[in-house]
């Protein structure tokens, strides 16, 4: 198994300036290459509280601060936007980081999308087959000849530069909608879910689907790649001093909630420990709490929040190394099915 640090950017502390709070990333993302990780991946968000609207500029200062770790998104939001400069941004940036980016894709959500790109839950899926089906295109075809709804239409058009991977992995992020499910098995690329609201049933019913739609398009079954989100990250030596750690700032997660009129799924740390995805406790709960949704998944890759989210930077950092040290080394052992 692999695993990924994910970083919407969130700026929700505002004694940090917008500057420090992009540097901090950069710098997680280095100490993620210190640690042995195998990914950092940026997501990309379009209003409050996130600073993530520009993955490619962020994951490029990442590539010149590092050498081996893969740049990620997580995810790319192609239903709004134009598939051609969204290659050429990508392509770059797989060139200057020496052929390390792996893209994750998917509609994006949030209010902001209809404000700032007229993008709206009518029209956001047929967005996304329309701009993946000419995204795709691009990174395999030095020339494109293509007509659509929603982009002025080319003919026999050259887009440079040409990647340094010859085609660059592409995932398709899954939430909730059998939708982006279908897209990637029709297309035979891997699949990434989100695994962070619910509990785990309805993502495995998610992937299932995707396991049947893939044979039902005619792939190879063992080419079927799997990734898995996680909603939470905190390790320590044990499992009370993980919980009093982790308390305010999942009590933190349960207000922001509420605010907005959203019951959370999970009321109790505990609860949401037992039931969701989070994987806070001892390295061995970790542990075992991984192996349960591998055994139900069969995934590959697993994502862990980078963002500190409240607690300390030495708190982040401690937990982090304890991953790498004493679970890390464990899991690499699981393999996809």
């Amino acid at each position: 198994m692999r695993f990924l640090l994910l970083s919407l950017i969130t700026y929700i502390d505002r004694s940090k300036t917008v500057e420090q709070r992009l540097r901090e990333v950069v710098d997680t993302a280095v100490l993620g290459e210190e640690l042995g990780f195998d990914g950092f991946a940026v997501g990309e968000r379009h209003e409050r509280p996130f600073l993530s609207s520009s993955p490619p500029v962020v994951l490029s200062h990442i590539a010149a601060r590092t050498s081996r770790i893969r740049l990620w998104t997580g995810v790319t939001t192609l239903s709004l936007l134009d598939p051609v400069r969204a290659f050429e941004d990508y392509a770059t940036l797989d060139n200057l980081s020496g052929g390390r980016l792996e893209l994750i894709i998917g509609k994006g959500n949030g209010a902001a999308q209809a404000q700032l790109f007229h993008v709206t839950v009518d029209d956001q899926w047929d967005r996304l087959r329309e701009s993946y089906d000419l995204f795709r295109r691009l990174w395999r075809e030095e020339k494109v000849t293509w007509e659509g709804r929603y982009r002025p239409s080319l003919t026999d058009a050259e887009t440079w530069p040409r990647p340094l991977q010859q085609p660059i992995t592409v995932w398709h992020g899954s939430a909730t909608s059998k939708a982006s499910v279908e897209l990637a098995a029709q297309y035979g690329d891997p699949l990434f879910s989100a695994n962070v609201t619910n509990p785990i049933e309805p993502y495995a019913e998610l992937i299932d689907h995707y396991r049947e739609r893939w044979a039902f398009h005619g792939h190879d079954p063992a080419r079927i790649r799997i990734g898995a989100g996680s909603a939470g990250f905190y390790a320590a030596r044990t499992s009370q001093e993980a919980l009093d750690a982790y308390r305010p700032v999942y009590q933190q997660r349960l207000d922001a909630f509420r605010k907005v009129g959203v019951e959370p799924v999970f009321p109790t740390l505990e609860d949401a420990v037992e039931r969701s995805s989070i994987l806070v406790g001892s390295p061995q709960q970790i542990i075992d709490k991984v192996h349960r949704y591998h055994e139900r998944f069969g995934h590959e890759v697993t994502h862990l929040s980078a963002d500190t989210e409240g607690l300390t930077e030495k708190q982040n950092r401690a937990s982090l190394e304890l991953f790498a040290s004493d679970i890390a080394p464990v899991l690499r052992q699981l393999k996809g099915r």
